[in-house]
């Protein structure tokens, strides 16, 4: 009489859980400001160094992007313009953040140019800037993420960080995405 023995899993056949890992918030101050001295080492501005920042960022959120989609709506996609937006100020921020985003504005003078305010984002709270580099905002590193899942979800945008009520991303999408809704939509 043959035995079978049943094999373990490996990593690939499981399913990707749905629970929420949370990172305690001192481990991720910790990194973070190694990513920023990492950064700060290899550049001689601060432009410099938010451009630095944002483009590690932009490594996150391409990663990042398929997972969000996978657990939050399973599979699904946003088409629509400001339903993608709702979900970076719902969901996504969520993930990342633990909370949503404090306000999403739509811009009076550009119909392409979007705001997502948050007061005190967690990626600032930690950080003390130098006199030398006053107008410093790691919130950059949010930008470069938050570009990232944007691009990646065909909704080309350029987000760039400015300090405005707390910290403000603003997000110029692209003329095709503008189109593209106003196809979808019907107008």
């Amino acid at each position: 009489m043959a035995t079978i023995t049943k094999q373990k899993p490996s990593n690939l056949d499981k399913v990707l859980s749905k629970g929420r890992a949370e990172v305690n918030v001192a481990t991720f101050a910790l990194l973070f400001s190694e990513i920023v001295q990492y950064c700060q080492n290899r550049v001689y501005t601060v432009p410099e160094l938010q451009t630095k920042l944002s483009e590690m960022g932009q490594h996150v959120g391409s990663h990042l992007l398929d997972v969000l989609f996978l657990r939050e709506k399973g599979y699904k996609r946003e088409i629509k313009l400001l339903n993608m937006l709702l979900f970076i100020k719902s969901s996504f921020w969520k993930t990342l953040f633990g909370k949503e985003a404090d306000k999403l504005e739509h811009a009076n003078d550009h119909e392409g140019t979007y705001y997502i305010i948050e007061k005190d984002p967690l990626v600032n709270r930690f950080i003390s800037v130098p006199k030398d580099k006053g107008n410093l905002n790691c919130a950059a590193y949010t930008a470069g993420i938050l570009e990232a899942v944007l691009n990646g979800a065909n909704f080309p945008a350029k987000v760039t960080v400015h300090w405005h009520k707390g910290t403000t991303f603003m997000i110029k999408f692209d003329e095709s995405v503008i189109t593209r809704d106003k196809m979808v939509d019907g107008k």
